[in-house]
């Protein structure tokens, strides 16, 4: 009888501890990443009411978005190896209660510097919790198609929290209110953490060990530094002095880094890691290519709203086919990788989506949906979600297996960093060809047409980087179905 009853007992921990489903691992860790990316752009539409609310001046206004923006970028690369050396679950659970309880902190903000203060923590508990959601997967996962297909849903998922962002927030604004934003995260985070204890299994990268706290310190503050900097080029411009100051900074602080790194025993970066073609091309063309992506969405909801005049939530809903064509560029690229290889498809995927901003650039005060919208918006995010699976599985597949954290924290920053200096770089273009936000609505589409037109240019000139430099790897093959995807 006793005997019975361990035996049961131990079939009981046994099952416990066998490895879930793969499916579950992969819907978890994209959860994760969607709340990551949808708080980038959620608060844009919730903006006016926070200001009313709380009484924040433009500049704290400015702040609510750049506070998470530069504590995302600034920690992502220590979030990424601290998942390596202490457990890839554990920073997924340390980085998603931080990110819910600032959620929490923030919907129930009662002055500025409160709101201001939770996005910050906000930001730093998504830069420890993006790195892990695609360790956790890509461990789970074996290396071929099936890793692809998981790879193409999390950027999917990824990509589709950034464009749902602007229809979310204006759902909730327009239902609820502006707290709401950031509230809807704290009951969504419950449920992911709780799925997470259950299921989830650790893994880190072999023996534990010290974290380099002199790299990790120098490329935070260099990061943040150079993000701050970033952020002041919109309102300050790019010759002033509160613009200038913190962008050599930040260069000399990642320039410090580097030094550090090269003579440490452990570095946080190995020196090696950046000489891997498909590490530093596939950053490279990240990086590029975010610089134009990232903006599309910004700009399409100004020229809907400020030129068009859709309301918020008319133009979140406007943006929907957008939102569903990254997904389906994102589903598409694990097939044409297997048909053609990762570099072409992200060739291929890059030169759609300059094609559908060229068609942007042709926008006009009048334009109707289905041609000034619609279309060029379904190429651009068809393009963008096509260049990015292909992207993200070279990086990852070119690393060793103790790297893959910093990996994907590297091209979590390298798309958050492109995207910033992006955005900052097209709100100066457009700004000075329209004369200002206070300009007609025929100037401000001028504006908009040639940050499109110039963003153009960029994509093609990627797309030309990406076949020089990436390398052409092999085609690969359908392998076994794990259910992934």
């Amino acid at each position: 009888m006793l005997e019975a009853t361990g035996t049961s007992a131990t079939a009981r921990i046994s099952a416990r501890r066998s490895p879930p489903p793969t499916w579950l691992v992969v819907a978890l860790a994209c959860a994760g990443q969607f709340l990551v990316v949808l708080d980038v752009s959620v608060v844009n539409v919730a903006l006016p009411s926070m200001r009313a609310d709380l009484g924040l001046s433009a500049q704290g206004l400015q702040w609510v978005v750049n506070a998470y923006a530069i504590a995302f970028a600034g920690f992502m690369l220590l979030g990424g190896r601290a998942g390596d050396l202490y457990g890839r679950k554990r920073m997924f659970l340390v980085g998603l209660g931080l990110f819910t309880l600032a959620s929490l902190g923030g919907g129930l903000a009662q002055e500025g510097w409160q709101l201001l203060l939770a996005r910050a923590v906000q930001g730093l508990g998504a830069a420890v919790l993006a790195p892990s959601t695609l360790t956790i997967l890509t461990a789970a996962v074996p290396e071929g198609a099936a890793r692809a297909r998981a790879i193409a849903t999390w950027t999917a998922v990824g990509a589709g929290g950034g464009a749902a962002g602007g229809l979310v927030g204006g759902v909730l604004v327009d239902g609820l209110s502006w707290r709401w934003v950031l509230l809807i995260n704290v009951p969504v985070g419950a449920v992911v953490l709780a799925g997470a204890v259950l299921w989830l299994t650790e893994s880190r990268a072999g023996e534990r060990r010290r974290l380099d706290l002199p790299g990790a310190l120098l490329v935070t503050a260099g990061l943040a530094t150079l993000a701050y900097g970033i952020s002041q080029t919109e309102s300050a411009g790019w010759a002033a002095a509160a613009t200038l100051v913190p962008l050599l900074a930040g260069l000399l602080l990642l320039g410090l880094f580097l030094l550090v790194e090269a003579r440490t025993a452990a570095p946080l970066m190995p020196p090696g890691l950046l000489r891997l073609r498909s590490v530093a091309s596939a950053n490279v063309a990240m990086l590029v290519s975010g610089s134009s992506m990232f903006s599309m969405w910004f700009f399409m909801t100004l020229y809907a709203q400020n030129v068009l005049g859709y309301s918020p939530l008319e133009a979140g809903l406007a943006l929907v086919p957008s939102s569903l064509a990254v997904v389906l560029g994102s589903k598409l690229a694990p097939r044409f990788m297997r048909g053609i290889g990762a570099r072409n498809v992200a060739v291929l995927g890059t030169l759609v989506a300059a094609a559908g901003f060229g068609w942007q650039s042709t926008m006009t005060a009048d334009g109707a949906y289905v041609t000034a919208i619609m279309i060029p918006g379904v190429l651009m995010m068809l393009g963008a979600g096509l260049a990015a699976t292909p992207l993200a599985s070279l990086a990852i597949s070119g690393a060793a297996a103790g790297d893959a954290g910093l990996v994907s924290g590297l091209i979590n920053t390298s798309r958050t960093m492109g995207g910033s200096l992006g955005l900052a770089v097209m709100s100066t273009i457009a700004a000075a060809r329209a004369g200002g936000e206070e300009a007609g609505p025929a100037a401000l589409t001028d504006g908009y047409a040639l940050v499109f037109r110039t963003a153009a240019v960029v994509l093609v000139a990627g797309a030309v980087l990406m076949w020089a430099w990436l390398p052409a790897g092999k085609r690969e093959e359908k392998g076994t179905d794990t259910g992934a995807a």
